[in-house]
């Protein structure tokens, strides 16, 4: 619910760089964009609606790349009520979206409630982890392993643990034909951060932690890249936050001190991949 309500927030913001027009309609909430918009005492909240638009923008970019190269399946996972398969533009591309089976009952009935059809390019593929694996959902959803695929993967892993993450991306690198990955992660809060920030973060950890949500699991991008290598996942981007952020918006990047304080509210968005098949 509050990554949906970042996109729906974003689409009134006066720099907006993702456009989503269906993510204010999935959660049936009012379309006036004052009601919409972030605090604007609130720099934490801005940063974070504007990182979620970033991470989604950044994916399907990279997805149309993907696209254009002759990818046409794409797996989008822990879809919650992203919206993409609704907004899908790529002719041919069909999108799997994996999830608790009644997280995705849910999402069917806000689609139903807001008048948003079910496209037939949308396959459903549920998964209880407690009785399946992601490989057995995949496989009874109808993805073709001998085919190239595309996998989204955002504001997951950070409620995982690091051994449930890695095994995920162990999945993902053993699809048999080429194959993508797009997703984020959390870095260690920085020893130096200023105290206001570190205030800020750790009363965001206590909240999820309420929630029942608790971060689990923190990467650094050198120890990442090495366990993607040893997957054989060895064409790697991996941006912050805020080098996300100049990107769309059209500003310098920030310096790395910036970099590393905002890091901690957004994380990193990594993009990688094998050319070849297995």
């Amino acid at each position: 619910m509050r990554t949906a309500h970042a996109r729906a927030r974003h689409q009134a913001d006066p720099q907006r760089f993702f456009t989503d027009p269906l993510a204010s309609k999935i959660l049936r909430l009012p379309l006036d964009p004052d009601a919409l918009l972030p605090p604007s005492d609130d720099p934490i909240a801005r940063h974070n609606i504007r990182f979620v638009a970033a991470r989604s923008r950044f994916a399907e970019d990279s997805l149309a790349s993907a696209v254009v190269a002759g990818t046409r399946q794409v797996v989008v996972l822990g879809a919650g009520l992203d919206t993409f398969a609704c907004r899908n533009p790529h002719a041919g591309l069909t999108v799997f979206e994996v999830d608790h089976p009644d997280t995705q009952e849910w999402k069917r009935q806000q689609m139903a409630a807001a008048g948003i059809a079910l496209p037939t390019s949308l396959v459903f593929a549920p998964i209880d982890f407690e009785r399946d694996t992601l490989a057995e959902a995949l496989d009874a959803a109808g993805l073709d392993r001998h085919r190239p695929a595309f996998f989204i993967w955002l504001g997951v892993t950070p409620y995982l643990t690091r051994d449930a993450v890695l095994a995920t991306l162990r999945c993902v690198a053993e699809h048999t034909a080429p194959v993508e990955v797009v997703f984020d992660y959390y870095l260690e809060p920085s020893p130096t951060m200023a105290p206001e920030l570190r205030a800020a973060y750790e009363a965001a950890t206590r909240r999820v932690a309420e929630f029942g949500e608790p971060w689990l699991s923190h990467f650094t991008p050198d120890g990442l890249a090495e366990e993607l290598r040893a997957m054989k996942l060895d064409d790697i981007e991996d941006f912050t936050g805020p080098e996300l952020l100049a990107r769309y918006l059209g500003e310098p990047t920030p310096d790395a001190g910036a970099a590393a304080d905002a890091d901690v509210f957004s994380g990193h968005v990594l993009r990688a991949g094998r050319a070849t098949a297995r």
